[in-house]
Parts: C-alpha cells; sequence; structure tokens
C-alpha cells in the first residue's frame, strides 16, 4: 500500500503541485478574492523570515495588513535524522506539530473574542501518503526517515485543524498545501528532490497564494471551517483506496497526548 500511495501521490503531484499545477489553477481564480484592504487588521505569520512565510507576509503587508513575524514554526521543519530539542523532543514534532498546538491554542482565547478571527496551517500534500499514528509519536522506533516523518507531521495538522474547527465554532480553521514551491527549505533538506525538479517547482509567491487568500478574502470564509485547501479550492485529505483515514480514538489520543505534552511550554495567556 506505501508503494501504491507514493506512486499516485506523485504522479498527482506532477500533474498539480507544480509550477504548471498553479498556472492552470490560476486561470480559474477570481481576482476580485484578492482585491482587499485589511488595513487595522493583525496577522500573525510564523516562519515568516523567508520562503512561503515571507512571501504571505509582504503579500498582506501590502495590503495593508499589520504584520508579526514569528520566525519559527515554519512549514519546512525536515530534520532527517532523529535530534532532540533541549527539552528532549523530536525535532520535527516540536517544531510542526508540538509547537503549532501551543501558540495556536494559546491564542484562542484572544481569536473567539474577534470579528472574522482565522487561523491558516500550512500543511503538505505529503501528508496524503500517511494515516495518523499515535503508537509512535516521536519516531523512537524504526529506521528514521525524515521525509516519512515530515509526511506524518502534515497529517496530524490536518487532524489537528479539523478538530479544533469542531471545537471553537467563532475561529475560520484552514489547512492548505502550497504545491511544490522552490523555497531555501526544500532546497536545504530535499536536495535530490530539487535538483530534479528544480525547473518546474512554483516560486514562493505562487506556493503563499492561497495562505494570503485564505487569510484575507472574504470568499475564504464561506468555506466551512476545517478544511484542506490547494490552490484556493478545498480538495480531499485522502487519496483514493489509499487506507489512511483515522479512527475517532487515534485523533483523541493525538489530542490528549499534545494536551500533556504542552503543559509545560504553554505561556499563561496571549493578547492580539
Amino acid at each position: 500500500m506505501s508503494l501504491y500511495r507514493n506512486t499516485v501521490w506523485f504522479l498527482k503531484g506532477l500533474r498539480e503541485y507544480t509550477k504548471g499545477g498553479y498556472e492552470a489553477a490560476a486561470k480559474h481564480f477570481a481576482a476580485e478574492d484578492l482585491q482587499v484592504d485589511v488595513t487595522g487588521r493583525s496577522y500573525m505569520i510564523t516562519g515568516a523570515n523567508s520562503g512561503i512565510g515571507k512571501a504571505a507576509a509582504m503579500a498582506i503587508a501590502r495590503k495593508g495588513g499589520t504584520i508579526h513575524l514569528v520566525c519559527v514554526n515554519n512549514a519546512g521543519c525536515m530534520v532527517n535524522s532523529r535530534e532532540l530539542t533541549g527539552d528532549g523532543i523530536e525535532k520535527n514534532f516540536a517544531t510542526n506539530v508540538l509547537g503549532t498546538y501551543v501558540l495556536t491554542k494559546a491564542l484562542l482565547p484572544a481569536l473567539e473574542k474577534e470579528d472574522d478571527a482565522r487561523v491558516v496551517t500550512v500543511s503538505s500534500g505529503g501528508m496524503l501518503v500517511q494515516k495518523l499514528d499515535v503508537s509512535d509519536l516521536q519516531f523512537e522506533k524504526g529506521t528514521f526517515d525524515g521525509t516519512m516523518v515530515y509526511a506524518q507531521n502534515k497529517r496530524q495538522q490536518v487532524i489537528l485543524t479539523e478538530q479544533w474547527a469542531a471545537q471553537h465554532p467563532k475561529v475560520h480553521f484552514s489547512v492548505m498545501h502550497p504545491g511544490w514551491a522552490d523555497t531555501p527549505a526544500v532546497r536545504l533538506s530535499m536536495p535530490d528532490f530539487y535538483e530534479k525538479m528544480k525547473n518546474r517547482l512554483r516560486t514562493e509567491e505562487q506556493g503563499a497564494d492561497t495562505v494570503v487568500w485564505l487569510a484575507v478574502s472574504p470568499a475564504a470564509t464561506r468555506h466551512e471551517s476545517g478544511l484542506f485547501f490547494q490552490d484556493r479550492k478545498p480538495v480531499s485529505t485522502h487519496l483514493p483506496l489509499a487506507s489512511t483515514h483515522s479512527s475517532t480514538g487515534d485523533e483523541e489520543k493525538l489530542l490528549q497526548a499534545l494536551q500533556e505534552m504542552s503543559q509545560k511550554f504553554a505561556p499563561t495567556s496571549c493578547k492580539l
């Protein structure tokens, strides 16, 4: 099944995730969706020092938004060997999942007091090859594969988004796949993939387009909360016949584990 998932996913990626895929999708974009002035609104953008995060920050700033740059927790943390943080947590999981959880939970009380509050999480289409595995969240068993660890983290982000949307109806949650973009993280973490695909990769701005759309466009919140987006459209979180659906019990175990692990990191409160 893993070979099936990987093959179907890669063929899908060649068609949809490349620069050509973006250009084909963009023919159907409504230009007025991003013709907005967000002066007076505040946006916290993580991973904003480079790549897609920086491109999103620049685009929203040009529309008048006040940007708070948080240069951690980016979409591309892919450490290819098992390394631990100073707190003893596997680095990919700490950045991509636990960090996302801690920051979002800390902001929720403030977000729920605001009109049109939104949370946009940058996941990856790579999550389509992974089924949630709560038996080994810090990847202590078997051979460590950074690419698959990253994909598992991104599956976990999708599930978190779905859970938050159900639990916090006052906030609009979305999660998205930016496609295969030419970013410093891709060059560093996936050099072989970069060399093979560099002429077909999206620009950082193309990768950031749906992030910006989800953050600022009134059209985005006409969709229900908790969906997974690609090129401004909600898409399935599973490949056909890939057996990647998780049980309610496993999803609850993920949330419980994150709640327990986050206790020593959670700030007292956050104010926007």
